[in-house]
């Protein structure tokens, strides 16, 4: 089976430039997990036959926003965090708003694991939203993998906005500090790690120069000139399922490119 994880940054965008088709041709995946969408469902119009789809759209229009197209029907889906988790861990609104009604989370549960996707709100260039993300967000998703992962494997993928290491990074002494380069960001995925997730990718691959991720300024994909903040992370039970984790720069449409796991049997 295998899963692919993309940041769209607008999937009427992509449409538009003629590239959502050939991505699917491309990579043939059996669920495919999207972040960033920016549209309700019924705004799209590429073609994806042949998958059942679930969306979670953020309330404000044309903002955020998750989808999950898959082959194989789900056990169940749900979207957002629970409520008992907003209220434990204290996740507030913000002058950008509450960041639970903003698409950001889907979870489906299969037979053998749980897949949740996620867009992880951006802290923003002044870090406006560091305290929100970290004393708030970070927890609260913590827990809900947590809690899943209980019952049975689980895969978690999107966009987590954050560079982990170093290695995770074209230029990490000028970024350091900086929006998806600062300690408390790092820390949270970090806690992830420590809870039992692993970096698929890095299962595979040591090193930098692996990017999800430029700028569109200055010529930043062109030179490689990347982060790498679009995660496949999965708990210790399914790790050693996974035969392949993949980066694909090739794929073009969006300032990220897909990544990608392949799960044998």
């Amino acid at each position: 089976m295998k899963i692919v994880s993309w940041n769209v940054n607008g999937i009427r965008a992509v449409e538009r430039k003629g590239l959502f088709a050939p991505f699917l041709a491309s990579l043939q995946p059996d669920i495919l997990c999207l972040q960033e969408v920016k549209a309700e469902q019924s705004q799209a119009d590429c073609d994806r036959t042949g998958y059942l789809e679930f969306w979670h759209s953020a309330e404000k229009k044309g903002y955020s926003g998750t989808a999950l197209l898959s082959r194989v029907e789900p056990l169940d889906v749900r979207t957002g965090l629970a409520t008992r988790l907003v209220n434990k861990f204290d996740l507030p609104k913000d002058p950008f708003g509450d960041p639970n009604r903003e698409g950001r989370v889907i979870t489906a549960e299969f037979d053998d694991f749980f897949l949740v996707t996620v867009y992880t709100p951006n802290v923003k260039d002044n870090l406006s939203r560091l305290a929100l993300r970290h004393q708030g967000w970070d927890p609260a998703f913590l827990a809900h993998l947590a809690a899943l992962k209980k019952k049975k494997p689980v895969a978690v993928c999107g966009d987590l906005n954050v560079a982990h290491t170093e290695d995770d990074l074209a230029n990490p002494k000028s970024n350091l500090g900086k929006a998806g380069f600062t300690d408390e960001e790092r820390q949270g995925i970090q806690a992830l790690l420590d809870a039992g997730f692993v970096d698929s990718f890095r299962m595979f691959t040591e090193g930098n120069g692996h990017y999800t991720w430029w700028s569109m300024r200055s010529g930043a994909r062109e030179r490689n000139a990347g982060w790498r903040i679009d995660y496949f992370l999965v708990s210790d039970d399914l790790a050693p399922k996974i035969t392949r984790a993949e980066i694909h720069p090739e794929i073009m449409g969006s300032d990220h490119c897909p990544v990608s796991i392949t799960l044998g049997d």
